[in-house]
């Protein structure tokens, strides 16, 4: 089993919150879907990122907004463990955040330093 990281981008607009009702059933599909990866025993972490942020450059630099000059957004991350790749892509297949518009889901092993 290989460690990986799934990064949840699409192009919401973040000053359009959902509805309460919306939100809810939002929740509930992400926690169906992360469930069935807890189910199979390859989860291990996941959170959901704030619309707000700063970006800070190598110059010292901080700016507002890690979107500025993006079209999309990271709206959060999953930790997983999968037996490869094709496992991988398989798990992230289910995800929530490719039926919102411009949705996809970035697939990243975790490199081992040790």
């Amino acid at each position: 089993m290989q460690d990986f990281m799934m990064l949840f981008r699409s192009e919401e607009n973040p000053t359009e919150r959902p509805s309460p009702e919306a939100l809810q059933a939002e929740i509930k599909l992400w926690e169906a879907w992360i469930g069935g990866i807890a189910a199979q025993g390859k989860f291990l972490s996941s959170e959901a990122l704030d619309y707000t942020g700063k970006t800070l450059m190598a110059d010292g630099t901080v700016t507002d907004g890690p979107y500025t000059e993006l079209k999309e957004i990271i709206g959060g991350y999953i930790l997983l463990k999968a037996t490869d790749w094709d496992d991988a892509v398989a798990l992230a297949k289910g995800c929530p955040v490719l039926s919102a518009p411009g949705g996809k889901v970035e697939i990243r092993p975790i490199m081992d330093l040790g």
